[in-house]
């Protein structure tokens, strides 16, 4: 949550105290630099012993509670039938609605199953825009993707307060085009991921359901990030100020047909799971769970992280969890935004983004803006982030590369995971490489996987730009820093 000082500033607090810490390491610039070299110039292919603050993602590096925690130490390890499955089972009823419950591993589990269950090759899926696991899995099955944004999702400095929104008369035209016996189901993203973690209106959400239903498709969420969404919901949506995060969940899930989710996220455990109130989707998708999963009662996941993920789905709903990352993350935004550094406004859930493309715009897209920008951060502050732009796109059929609509540097924000001096130092950084932007270059790829190549792929730098960027950042900070 947010408090305003006797000055008038509003600045996140931590509502929360640190009881157990994990000791981090700032290595020299020439280190760092020798780190990212090893690693292909891909974040993701870092060492965490090489890392200071690791925003590559919140998924599965949030904080976890004491509750959480010490659930864990009752967990009925039985293979079938185990009673840590049933408090799940009853945390997801009293908190979504849904009394059918699928386990499994994590998110993307979910969508192999959504997949090999409802997809069919030729069918289109409707969505507010992709993410990159679900798009690889429903593409696989042989489906088509289709991001029905609306007007502003893409303008990465708006004042839209609902980015994530879905455009109606898109998905109506879609429809009449594909023919709604074509149409596998509309998936519904909170918060749309790789545009800036924007979330969606209830009102929208209700339009789509009202569109859709009278034809016989089915509504999907992705509710990865379900109690953040809540939380803008709450803030921005007109008649929502004063209702729980609870009831705005329910509400959300009671329009929705199925949700599912990685659970690493606003659950803050690893794990994930589907759930519904329609028996005939459940019937449908529970034949699969144990060929490819586990059996129906842990799915992939530990008994004890199913009893620290029946805590979470609890936990999320109290308005200080489900704001800490995005109080956190506003500020973050607001505090780079004043410092003249290409944000992406509205603030969202999940993460800061900074758009590449204004921040090096000398480099061209096919060069990997997002990517070079991701390892300039980490070579000048030890911080890493994600790359959410070309990278993040597999190539099409033809070997060639698809340009993102946007190029973004994710830095995610875990909840109760940094403090207010992390996101100073990282401001403070952000802005000397702002300041020192014509130095940094393009990438090219010298290994590439076929499939989310963004994950594996390894890269180098164009002109060597990494040392000139060290050597600059080591006369102005010395060659400790």
């Amino acid at each position: 949550m947010s408090i305003r000082l006797s000055n008038g500033k509003e600045i996140p607090i931590e509502m929360h105290k640190i009881r157990i810490v994990q000791k981090a390491r700032l290595a020299p610039a020439r280190d760092r630099l020798r780190a990212i070299e090893e690693a292909g110039y891909n974040t993701f292919l870092l060492r965490t012993r090489d890392i200071f603050l690791d925003m590559l993602t919140d998924s599965g590096t949030n904080a976890m509670t004491d509750v959480q925690q010490g659930a864990m130490m009752v967990a009925d390890d039985a293979y079938a039938g185990s009673e840590s499955f049933y408090k799940l089972a009853d945390s997801v009823e009293d908190i979504f609605g849904y009394k059918y419950l699928l386990p499994c591993h994590q998110g993307r589990a979910a969508e192999h199953l959504l997949a090999k269950t409802f997809i069919k090759p030729g069918q289109v899926i409707p969505m507010n825009y992709h993410f990159t696991t679900t798009k690889a899995h429903f593409e696989l099955a042989g489906g088509t993707v289709l991001e029905l944004y609306g007007a502003e999702a893409l303008n990465t400095s708006s004042t839209c307060q609902f980015k994530g929104n879905m455009d109606l008369d898109r998905l109506k035209a879609e429809i009449e085009k594909a023919g709604a016996e074509n149409v596998a189901f509309v998936r519904m993203e909170a918060t749309t991921n790789l545009i800036g973690g924007q979330p969606f209106s209830m009102q929208n959400l209700r339009g789509i359901k009202a569109m859709i239903e009278p034809m016989g498709i089915f509504l999907v969420v992705d509710g990865s990030l379900i109690s953040e969404n809540a939380y803008f919901i709450r803030q921005r949506e007109a008649g929502y100020e004063n209702t729980s995060i609870r009831d705005i969940i329910r509400e959300m899930m009671s329009i929705a047909d199925l949700c599912y989710l990685s659970g690493r996220k606003s659950c803050s455990v690893r794990g994930g799971f589907i759930a519904t109130n329609r028996k005939d989707l459940h019937d449908a998708i529970r034949p699969w769970l144990p060929v490819y999963e586990g059996f129906f009662t842990y799915g992939g996941m530990s008994s004890k992280e199913i009893e620290a993920m029946a805590v979470g789905v609890r936990e999320m709903t109290e308005v200080e969890v489900a704001g800490s990352s995005a109080d956190m993350v506003k500020y973050f935004v607001e505090k780079l935004i004043d410092i003249g550094l290409p944000a992406v406004t509205p603030p969202g859930g999940l993460a800061c983004h900074l758009d590449a493309m204004k921040f090096i715009p000398q480099i061209p897209q096919l060069q990997y803006p997002a990517g070079a920008l991701a390892a300039a951060v980490y070579i000048t502050s030890g911080i890493r982030g994600m790359e959410r732009g070309t990278v993040s796109m597999d190539r099409d059929r033809e070997g060639n590369d698809v340009p993102s609509d946007i190029e973004l540097l994710r830095l995610a924000v875990p909840r109760r995971t940094y403090t207010m001096s992390h996101i100073e130092y990282a401001a403070d950084r952000l802005k000397w490489l702002h300041e020192h932007r014509d130095l940094v270059g393009g990438l090219e790829f010298i290994e590439e996987p076929p499939v989310l190549r963004f994950f594996a792929g390894r890269m180098k730098a164009l002109e060597n730009w990494g040392q000139r960027l060290a050597d600059a950042f080591e006369k102005d900070f010395g060659p400790g820093c």
